[in-house]
């Protein structure tokens, strides 16, 4: 079984080349060789696959899932891709919506073409709730209308939508999975768990955006990652599949975890104005990968958070270079 992780430098991808790698007695059938395409943007950080590097199956490749010769080079051969590179943070995308426009709905179809014309077995394509916009109540199921509010989401759900067209217009074994707010070691610090530790453990504050209350649904990355796999070996073509944390917080109920975890008090929170366009609640309901598949989140919040904090503590070495401002 030969794999290709795209994006797999980055936080979620990492993970799930470290668990391919690092674990291979656990999976149905071992890959004979893993290979990353990586851009290597702000985010993607060739750090995040040192535990795995001597790995002799493991294939790095430096390169934009944009550039269709490059593509082109890494899809052919492969058994199965897993598509986990975008650009990801709704806050960059209010202030530049391009690049998430190019990446995440040009890119994907670039990797959709270079797929269909090798005849890749599975295309497995890493999405998130916020294609749903935002609810008030209840979870919502895989059949949900899509109604992103941010360019961000809006861009995953332009993707999500072409991956199942070229399953419904070429038959291509195409799978999509669409996952919560994820958090675990190696997130880069812009994200909220990673920010507002790294700047506790520096002496800092950390900004509460509006009254604190929209709620997210909190997932380990290695759930997640577990969730992906079990999707990829047996997950029905042409379909959407959730994976959730099933524990959902207010914001300022997670800064209130944070805070304790890091042995510091309120007087380290600034509010600040929320964002625009700011999604209230995401809740997905987890019932069809659990029924079809067997998923079930095995991290709790407790012990996920415990083990974050204690990651960025121990591995200073690896976040302060991060937080140095980036020229873009």
């Amino acid at each position: 079984m030969r794999i290709l992780v795209t994006g797999g430098a980055g936080f979620i991808g990492s993970e799930y080349v470290r668990m391919l790698l690092a674990s291979p007695g656990t999976l149905p059938t071992p890959p004979t060789a893993v290979t990353v395409l990586d851009k290597l943007t702000y985010s993607g950080n060739l750090a995040n696959l040192d535990p795995v590097r001597d790995d002799p199956r493991l294939i790095f490749v430096q390169g934009d899932i944009c550039d269709a010769a490059v593509v082109d080079q890494v899809v052919g051969g492969q058994d199965m891709v897993v598509h986990f590179a975008a650009e990801s943070h709704v806050d960059r995308s209010i202030t530049g919506a391009s690049e998430f426009v190019t990446t995440n709905v040009l890119g994907t179809q670039t990797l959709l073409d270079a797929a269909l014309r090798h005849g890749t077995g599975r295309f497995v394509h890493v999405s998130t709730d916020e294609v749903y916009g935002s609810i008030d109540e209840g979870s919502w199921t895989e059949d949900w209308p899509l109604s992103p509010n941010s360019p961000y989401s809006a861009s995953k759900a332009g993707s999500d939508l072409l991956a199942l067209a070229y399953h419904r217009t070429h038959g291509m074994d195409v799978v999509v999975t669409r996952c919560s707010n994820n958090y675990g070691p190696y997130q880069f610090p812009e994200k909220v768990i990673p920010l507002f530790v790294t700047n506790l453990l520096d002496g800092g504050t950390v900004p509460l955006y509006g009254d604190g209350g929209n709620i997210r649904d909190w997932l380990h990355v290695h759930d997640h990652c577990v969730g992906i796999e079990l999707v990829a070996r047996g997950g029905r073509p042409g379909e959407v599949y959730h994976i959730g944390g099933g524990t959902e917080l207010t914001n300022k109920e997670l800064t209130g975890r944070l805070l304790d975890a890091c042995g510091v008090g309120w007087d380290r929170v600034v509010p600040v104005a929320d964002r625009k366009g700011h999604d209230r609640r995401y809740s997905l309901d987890i019932g069809k990968i659990s029924r079809e598949l067997g998923y079930a989140p095995s991290v709790t919040l407790e012990d996920g958070l415990a083990e974050t904090v204690r990651w960025y503590r121990e591995n200073r070495g690896w976040w302060e270079p991060l937080k140095k401002p980036v020229a873009r």
